[in-house]
């Protein structure tokens, strides 16, 4: 098992590591060529500034059983066809179960905005200190769910 983090303004990144290094799990940090990470336990990988380079990228690296942290469904989607787990920024998991769901959701928001001619969006709301407590709490889930289901004897 490894953790592969779509980097690129990812705001969970120290947790990931903190917690990845209490596990001994390796990390690996994708980002482009506009970002530029330095981490003492993960190894970075930092890829071309292309549309959509650091998730091909990501997606190529990922294997069966490793979990990754994005908050792009497409990624979330590529990445749970070959096995993996997802988790996004949120602590929410992405499940073969809740997957299509929010495809769809995401795809509905998508026209909506496009049929009122309105792009400029109002970001998320400020990050809080709960919101990184929830998603600490949801990867180590995650890596208990993991280890159950991959060390049963």
């Amino acid at each position: 098992m490894r953790i592969l983090v779509d980097a690129d303004a990812c705001p969970v990144v120290s947790i990931v590591e903190r917690t990845a290094k209490k596990y001994e799990i390796p990390v690996i940090l994708l980002c482009d060529t506009n970002h530029v990470l330095y981490f003492d336990y993960s190894e970075v990988i930092t890829v071309g500034a292309g549309a959509d380079a650091v998730d091909f990228k990501l997606v190529s690296l990922c294997q069966k059983g490793d979990i990754v942290v994005t908050q792009d469904y497409g990624v979330a989607a590529m990445i749970l066809g070959k096995g993996a787990y997802g988790i996004h920024q949120s602590g929410k998991w992405y499940t073969n179960e809740n997957i299509d769901q929010m495809l769809m959701e995401r795809h509905l928001a998508k026209k909506a905005r496009n049929a009122k001619k309105k792009h400029h969006l109002k970001g998320p709301a400020k990050r809080t200190e709960e919101d990184d407590k929830r998603f600490e709490v949801s990867l180590e889930k995650l890596i208990d769910k993991w280890f159950y289901e991959n060390c049963k004897s």
